[in-house]
């Protein structure tokens, strides 16, 4: 594929990909995702993980993830690593106070990331006094665009109220994040304006790809002009400027990039997160699983893994195949995001600017 990209987006592009080279190169851990469990509340038609309400891998103790902490902190700055807890969803675990009030004293930062609808005041104090940093609650549309995605009639309800409480809190870090599908992205102006009613200020965008339970429902795939539209959108209300909108960090967007992102299109996965799975297992982003899986905590030191391995994410000339051999954009883009490949074959499942150019056509 050609892209025609103007002069001045093609240096800041060759400059940007110098700064991800070295930033590749030296690989410094920052930020680190832990999947404190795969129960979930919901049964949302988008995930990508098949949680459910009680999940045959058991949740991981609290002590055997503080050893692989342990493990690797004589090598990284706790000050200036992020420790966030996925899932499924992480408040159903009664015991994350005790996990992050020790990573506090540690000198970790730690967050998570919730679907909100167990999330109330007295939580979210017991929270901050353990020394809870960030949280990213989902809203997916208005009330029954998002109740249909989660698949719970009052899943709304809870995470609006979730939202409305962020605000209210000192010294935390929030955002709100929002997947768009067919249902909802005629939504996107009102949810904007429901978000700077609640007092959000920053928000992101995700688009959904068929892969997990979300390959069985095509109203979350969006049309190539949809897409299109989701960008406009975005790029529309960062000029506006009355809440801070970014778009997801998954691909490579051509003439879109510094248009809708803070940043360039960079997929640190490997680079500089890396994540610690249900089972034990050492991945990049917790979507990663199968042939992306670099060990596992339970049988190999973490550091070691961190500074030995994750070659398939260093180094992507693997991912020059398919639609990508003799793409130019390649140099910029390295395949697309690493949870866009498929686990096994590492065949590329999805390409943002093949279909931003369908929908150009």
């Amino acid at each position: 594929m050609t892209l025609r990209l103007s002069v001045r987006k093609k240096i800041a592009l060759e400059l940007f990909r110098q700064f991800r080279k070295n930033t590749t190169r030296i690989h410094e851990l920052n930020y680190i995702f832990w999947e404190c469990t795969l129960k979930c509340n919901l049964s949302c038609l988008h995930c990508g993980s098949e949680c459910k309400k009680e999940s045959e891998v058991r949740d991981m103790p609290v002590a055997d993830f503080l050893k692989a902490i342990d493990s690797i902190s004589n090598h990284i700055n706790p000050n200036k690593t992020t420790i966030v807890f996925t899932g499924g969803e992480p408040l159903m675990r009664t015991d994350l106070e005790s996990c992050g009030y020790e990573l506090y004293k540690r000198g970790f930062p730690w967050g998570i990331v919730t679907n909100g609808y167990l999330l109330n005041q007295d939580r979210l104090k017991s929270l901050l006094k353990s020394g809870l940093r960030t949280i990213t609650v989902s809203l997916d549309g208005l009330e029954d665009s998002h109740n249909w995605l989660r698949g719970n009639t009052n899943s709304y309800k809870n995470a609006y109220a979730a939202i409305r409480m962020l605000p209210e809190s000192e010294n935390l870090i929030f955002d709100v994040v929002t997947c768009v599908n067919q249902r909802n992205i005629d939504e996107l102006i009102q949810l904007k304006e429901t978000l700077k009613e609640a007092g959000i200020k920053d928000w992101r965008i995700f688009t959904i790809f068929p892969i997990g339970r979300a390959k069985n429902y095509s109203e979350l795939q969006l049309s190539s002009l949809q897409f299109k539209q989701v960008l406009d959108f975005i790029k529309d209300t960062r000029k506006e400027g009355r809440i801070k909108l970014n778009y997801g960090c998954e691909g490579f967007l051509g003439n879109y990039e510094g248009e809708v992102r803070d940043n360039f299109f960079f997929c640190r996965a490997g680079i500089n997160i890396a994540s610690i799975l249900a089972d034990g297992s050492i991945s990049a982003c917790p979507n990663l699983r199968d042939n992306f899986i670099q060990g596992n905590i339970y049988k190999d030191d973490f550091a070691h893994i961190w500074n030995n391995r994750y070659s398939v994410f260093r180094n992507k000339e693997w991912a020059r195949d398919g639609i990508c051999e003799d793409c130019d954009s390649f140099r910029y883009c390295e395949g697309n995001g690493m949870h866009l490949h498929d686990e096994k074959s590492g065949t590329l499942l999805f390409c943002h600017l093949n279909k931003l150019e369908t929908g150009n056509r």
